[in-house]
């Protein structure tokens, strides 16, 4: 313990892993403590189901139809992976993937008018799809090849739009899109939780249908893959990286104090001695007083014995129901995912349900979702406080990452990762620098 660090990095949480490999990864000497003793944090995955219902402080132990404890693998923050968002290429760049296995998630579909479709993504599905009526479809076929011509630097693909000035609401109105189609467009592809992107230029909202589509066109049946054994598997991915890199770990590690000299933090002390360091990372939880409370989100976990209806029986899928659908300000999310990806016994599946709290009875407003999931054998409510920096770390040198969010995918998790790596670094997170260290691990050295 008695040692000088470059970073030291508390809690085990995705991002705290990734920034801790990043930094192995940079040649810095990391040092990474949890007071858990277990990976992931809050973003951990809860084995055996045991230690959920305790978690929860559900009386008794679960039932036997429930089939072994030591089967489930449960995400308490239940997110995907873009098939060709940023955290896969994370995983790819820094070879993490040798140690995960993946699976397509089977279908993404969207809640309209009490029902659910499936989201159409491509010409082909648009023209097929029961979303929309002939003339809309159509036109929404019209804006999908706009969108995956558009290029720009290439005026000629832009058709009068410029990318940095003309609102997204106006490109909408260009091809003459219907609200419904608005709402899914907006929500299921580009994946917005509001609707407050409808009034910023278009080049964002632009960006963001690209990669739904880039994503799905890599696999097919949907943009989304999820890790077998649960998402717990990512930060301990990420730590095996900064092991070989010289990272040092210690789980079940008390904090006692995080000490400040002159406004600056000089080191951490655990069990009365104390590692020093020149920088910090960590989550919220480790420094209550350099945060803020931005919001709240509801999560449940539900557990059933069926697929949930009119997903053609999908052991996976994705729904989202657009805040527009059920009168709210944020869209809820429903990530499903089964036996199938080896988180749950035989035969049973595993929904959450999440979104951002907007009232004083949170339960009743993801009713619209849990309405999907009938008959839900066990469900497990968890209302988290969402955090974010009040200190940035530019004099404290002490680097805070958020609260995970209510969307059911990496990006903003990652847009956090890269805005702590530029806080700390100065300079922008390169994914082409981390590429071309990757030689340096994973020559003939990593294999010895």
């Amino acid at each position: 313990m008695n040692e000088e660090y470059d970073v030291i990095v508390l809690g085990t949480g995705l991002t705290e892993c990734i920034l801790s490999g990043i930094m192995s990864v940079k040649g810095k000497k990391v040092l990474h403590m949890d007071r858990n003793s277990y990976y992931g944090a809050e973003s951990a995955s809860i084995t055996p189901l045991e230690e959920l219902y305790k978690r929860f402080s559900l009386p008794g132990s679960p039932p036997e139809s429930m089939g072994k404890g030591r089967d489930w693998n449960v995400d308490l923050i239940p997110k995907f992976l873009m098939a060709n968002g940023q955290l896969v290429r994370m995983l790819l760049i820094t070879q993490v993937t040798r140690y995960l296995d993946f699976k397509v998630i089977e279908g993404s579909f969207v809640y309209k008018k009490g029902s659910i479709y499936k989201v159409p993504s491509t010409e082909t599905e648009a023209l097929a799809s029961s979303l929309m009526g002939l003339f809309e479809k159509r036109r929404f076929r019209k804006f999908l090849v706009y969108i995956a011509n558009f290029d720009e630097n290439d005026p000629k693909t832009l058709e009068g739009v410029d990318p940095k000035k003309t609102t997204m609401q106006a490109v909408y109105d260009k091809f003459s899109l219907g609200q419904d189609v608005i709402d899914f467009t907006g929500h299921a592809l580009a994946l917005y939780r509001t609707d407050d992107y409808l009034t910023q230029p278009c080049l964002d909202t632009i960006n963001r249908i690209k990669l739904y589509s880039e994503s799905l066109a890599r696999y097919g049946k949907s943009p989304y893959l999820y890790p077998l054994y649960g998402l717990g598997e990512l930060p301990q991915g990420f730590a095996r990286l900064s092991a070989i890199y010289g990272g040092t770990y210690m789980l079940n590690k008390p904090i006692e104090e995080i000490v400040m000299e002159n406004g600056k933090v000089v080191g951490v002390k655990s069990e009365g001695e104390i590692a020093r360091c020149k920088q910090l990372i960590c989550d919220p939880s480790y420094v209550m007083d350099k945060v803020t409370k931005v919001g709240q989100v509801i999560r449940v976990i539900c557990i059933m014995s069926h697929p949930i209806k009119n997903t053609s029986d999908a052991n996976s899928c994705q729904i989202i129901i657009p805040q527009n659908q059920v009168n709210r300000k944020h869209d809820i999310y429903v990530c499903m995912i089964s036996y199938a990806h080896n988180v749950a016994a035989q035969g049973k599946y595993v929904a959450i349900v999440s979104t951002t709290v907007e009232t004083s009875d949170p339960e009743r407003e993801i009713k619209p979702a849990l309405d999907l999931l009938e008959p839900v054998e066990q469900k497990f409510v968890s209302i988290s406080d969402q955090y974010g920096p009040v200190d940035l770390g530019a004099e404290s040198q002490v680097f805070i990452s958020r609260t995970y969010d209510a969307t059911t995918h990496f990006e903003t998790t990652c847009d956090d990762i890269k805005d702590i790596y530029k806080r700390m670094t100065g300079t922008d997170f390169d994914f082409a620098e981390m590429e071309r260290k990757k030689n340096d691990i994973f020559g003939d050295a990593a294999d010895q």
